[in-house]
């Protein structure tokens, strides 16, 4: 029943010292997740149910997959976004699949979708049903969406080519992963330019104690995996991402005295992240450029306005006024994969400091519709 079996895990966030600790880390989580847990009701904290509500289209999408897929979900968010039409998407840890089989129906039938997943089980149930979802339900001639069995830190050994995936989206799995480092590092490789990984994972406000990351049940349950936000962010950047944001975040509820008790004041909460791989478009902080952005509402689901992150919206047809890395996320140079969706008015041939100018902030509504903050 454990995620870590009868050894210690090793250190929140570092890489196994190990094979035999790596093997141990994975066989316990193939254990929990494909043998223990037999649907999400089995679970003792929300930190694989927590998040956002998601987006209006996506809960129509799920009324038409197939009830098992839905049964073994174990996400803790919605990070599948839209206006990926004809974009390659790769999921780490699928489980599954929930989150393959509305990314199937968003990338249409001349996108790709391919999830990764070390459960045996899980993957079963995900390919079960994916000729029948594809082909059926969506109509297409062939399905678009395939599934392989691999580690999510080890995508070179499953044969995923460099920069071949557009979008990399996981779904509060990489704190399962004893090598996190790793995991950055080989998404980043496999995502082409202009690329981006958008996922949602569990987050701590601090670094947890030894005997934390050695409970077994509480490694299962998503939370003695739980890295510290600011170690999370050094990683990322340390892979290539080299500034990251926030798309929105959720308290997660432990639900378990004897949890809470070994917890003590540790919180913990879902984050979905966005990490875009733009090489040389990236600074480490906001530099000004006398830049701006607009909006076309050419994507769908978000025809008025579009939420970049927790601290920009755009509205249709409104100019914003961006810093550089905003600009290069949106479509500097045409190398994102929003920049058909984007204008972005003026270059980077005159610096004017840093940028200090106020942003387009979410508001109140928006706030409560996407989940509070926690950490």
């Amino acid at each position: 029943m454990s995620c870590c079996g009868p050894k210690p895990c090793v250190p929140n966030g570092k890489k196994s010292e190990t094979a035999t600790d790596r093997d141990s880390v994975h066989a316990s989580v193939q254990e929990y997740y494909g043998k223990v847990l037999k649907s999400s009701k089995d679970l003792k904290t929300s930190a694989c149910t927590a998040g956002g509500r998601p987006h209006p289209l996506l809960l129509l999408l799920m009324e038409r997959l197939p009830a098992e897929v839905l049964d073994k979900f174990y996400g803790c968010g919605a990070p599948v976004p839209l206006g990926i039409r004809g974009l390659r998407v790769l999921d780490l840890g699928s489980g599954s699949g929930r989150d393959c089989y509305l990314a199937a129906a968003l990338v249409g039938e001349t996108g790709t979708v391919t999830g990764i997943d070390m459960t045996a089980e899980q993957l079963e149930v995900a390919r079960r049903h994916a000729d029948e979802y594809c082909q059926g339900t969506l109509g297409y001639k062939a399905a678009n969406m395939h599934f392989k069995l691999g580690h999510i830190e080890l995508l070179d050994r499953v044969g995923i080519p460099d920069e071949s995936v557009d979008i990399v989206i996981s779904n509060c799995v990489i704190n399962l992963s004893p090598d996190k480092p790793r995991v950055l590092q080989q998404a980043y490789r496999v995502l082409a330019p202009g690329g981006e990984m958008y996922f949602s994972d569990v987050y701590c406000d601090r670094r947890l104690p030894p005997e934390v990351q050695k409970d077994e049940v509480m490694w299962g349950e998503c939370i003695s995996g739980a890295l510290y936000r600011g170690d999370f962010e050094r990683m990322a950047r340390a892979a290539g991402f080299e500034y990251p944001v926030v798309l929105h975040q959720a308290p997660i509820a432990i639900n378990d005295p004897a949890m809470r008790q070994l917890l003590g004041n540790a919180r913990f909460c879902s984050i979905t992240y966005r990490l875009f791989k733009l090489p040389g478009l990236l600074e480490p902080a906001c530099e000004d450029y006398g830049q701006a952005a607009i909006y076309k509402g050419t994507i769908e689901g978000h025809e008025h306005s579009y939420i970049l992150d927790e601290s920009h919206t755009f509205e249709k047809r409104r100019p914003v006024l961006v810093c550089g890395n905003t600009a290069a996320m949106l479509g500097e140079d045409g190398i994102s994969h929003l920049a058909a969706h984007f204008q972005i008015l003026n270059d980077r041939a005159t610096h004017f400091g840093a940028f200090d100018q106020p942003v387009s902030r979410i508001d109140e509504r928006q706030q409560v519709e996407m989940g509070g903050s926690c950490c």
